[in-house]
């Protein structure tokens, strides 16, 4: 039987001639793209990384330095009528490898001088600098209206230094003198673009170039990266027939499960619009029989400004994982102080958060989908374990175990997870620190738990489904080992006058009473109740 031929994924094409040179995928953003270009002169774009910002702005160099070359069939192509232009493009990730002024003055100069090199500009021989200085020269000598600046990445050399405040002023001050030449030859500049991670403050960009457009959180271009529900159906039609069949379900019942994983990311103030992480979309389509994987983390889920935040500063209380955080809007709108910077908005502009609801001058966040709801868990289960995972705790394969051992082994698998948490930055004061640490082990482990599940007698600790079986668990603390049995008799009564789990129609239910000692810092009695 003849193998039906699908478009190419774009899956990892950063470079739009490229991708269309080969006629992979792309969804058409152009006639957005042309409003952009048309209505704003200086733009700013904070997106998490893996949202396409690369593609992006490789669209736009091909756009002005080429014209429609690229573009047939894509809706610009019959509304483009500008000329072409010399098109100067940085991507800032090269800017990273350095701990020291010394060493990002030579890196500065030495990208400088290599993309001059590359744009085949030409100076006077007779000038007496290099590098990056030159590069600001030769933008002042250029005619009116004749230069593209497309910037990828502009905080990622600032985030290499975030927990470096002398180095991180230096770079600061360094980069300065490359906006200011953007506002002293602002005449010069046809159209400026950036796009990064973080917006920090007192960099010169949102200051010098104050007349730059943030569209960051602009309802209209909302969906300008990522994947809306709409173009997944459109573009991606056979893909999600064939993984559909892959995985033994209908079109229909896929596309559910595949909201319910990668969409829900939202960008934009009204909102109203979410779109679909297109990284982990278009892999799951390469792969299908692989399942419902976790991509974030492998795909840049793991953001420098995060990890060197994460370096000098602790996650929130794992009690907090899965609710809503509030922010003001403005701290999400407006650039943010090195010193200052909110965990909650560095959060949403890195991807593990996003806006959920905003009421008044309030913004509420939360995880956009289960992969990402996944990985947080493990970036806090890391947390816990003092950096280690749970592998090296000797606690891997928590749904396999789930799934196959008894009541014993789960209780030491507990324990070795507890036995290692850092209990300075996360102390265990009572059953709610006992439900979220749980919680959070699990959740890592890519289930799906349930803390103070309802029924009509009352609300059990903590449920989770593992295949056939279906856990129930209700923990007791004590202060000291005199009352842990008292405690788990209490708890095994608890279980059985508000039959806990009995409403579920699974294969195995394991209703389970467990009781923590604070003294010894561990789970110390346990029973499987009938």
């Amino acid at each position: 039987m003849e193998r039906k031929t699908f478009s190419q994924l774009p899956l990892g094409v950063s470079d739009f001639h490229k991708l269309r040179e080969l006629e992979k995928i792309y969804v058409d953003k152009t006639g957005l793209l042309y409003e952009l270009i048309t209505t704003f002169e200086k733009v700013f774009l904070a997106r998490p990384r893996r949202f396409g910002k690369s593609l992006l702005v490789s669209t736009f160099e091909s756009l002005f330095k080429y014209g429609t070359r690229d573009f047939k069939g894509l809706a610009i192509e019959k509304l483009w009528k500008d000329k072409t232009y010399k098109v100067i493009r940085l991507d800032f990730s090269n800017l990273k490898d350095f701990s020291s002024e010394e060493e990002f003055s030579v890196l500065l100069d030495e990208y400088f001088e290599i993309l001059m090199a590359q744009s085949e500009v030409t100076l006077p021989k007779d000038k007496n600098f290099w590098g990056f200085s030159s590069f600001i020269y030769w933008l002042g000598l250029q005619p009116s209206n004749s230069v593209v600046v497309l910037i990828d990445e502009y905080d990622a050399p600032l985030t290499v230094c975030m927990n470096n405040p002398e180095l991180f002023d230096f770079v600061r001050k360094k980069l300065s003198r490359l906006y200011a030449s953007f506002k002293n030859y602002e005449g010069v500049i046809r159209f400026l673009f950036l796009t990064g991670i973080t917006k920090f403050n007192k960099t010169s960009i949102f200051s010098e170039l104050n007349t730059l457009t943030d569209i960051s959180l602009s309802p209209r271009y909302g969906s300008l990266l990522g994947y809306t529900h709409e173009e997944v159906v459109e573009y991606f039609k056979d893909y999600l027939n064939r993984s559909a069949k892959a995985s033994d379900i209908n079109s229909e019942q896929l596309l559910d499960k595949l909201v319910f994983q990668y969409d829900g990311f939202c960008f934009e103030e009204t909102v109203s619009k979410k779109v679909f992480a297109p990284w982990s979309l278009l892999s799951f389509f390469a792969e299908p029989e692989r399942g419902f994987k976790n991509y974030w983390f492998e795909s840049g889920g793991r953001p420098y400004a995060l990890l060197e935040y994460l370096k000098s500063h602790a996650l929130r209380h794992p009690e907090e994982y899965g609710n809503l955080k509030s922010i003001a809007l403005n701290e999400l709108s407006s650039s943010s102080d090195i010193k200052t910077l909110s965990d909650v908005a560095l959060l949403t502009q890195a991807g593990y958060l996003t806006l959920k609801n905003i009421v008044g001058t309030t913004a509420y966040v939360g995880y956009p989908n289960e992969e990402v709801k996944t990985s947080m868990a493990q970036l806090y289960t890391e947390r816990l374990l003092a950096g280690r995972t749970v592998e090296q705790v000797g606690a891997d394969n928590i749904s396999y175990r789930l799934a196959t051992e008894n009541v014993e082994a789960i209780f030491h698998l507990l324990n070795k997870l507890f036995s290692s948490i850092d209990y300075q930055k996360y102390p265990i004061r009572d059953e709610a620190s006992i439900r979220a640490f749980v919680q959070v082990f699990f959740s890592g482990a890519g289930l799906s738990p349930i803390v103070e599940h309802h029924n009509s007698k009352g609300r059990s600790d903590l449920e989770v489904k593992v295949g056939t079986r279906y856990w129930v668990f209700e923990f007791k603390v004590c202060k000291s080992t005199n009352g842990a049995k008292d405690l788990l008799n209490e708890a095994i009564l608890q279980l059985q006058r508000k039959e806990y789990g009995l409403q579920e129609q699974e294969e195995q239910i394991l209703r389970v009473a467990l009781v923590f000692s604070l003294e010894k810092r561990k789970f110390t009695e346990f029973s499987q109740c009938d």
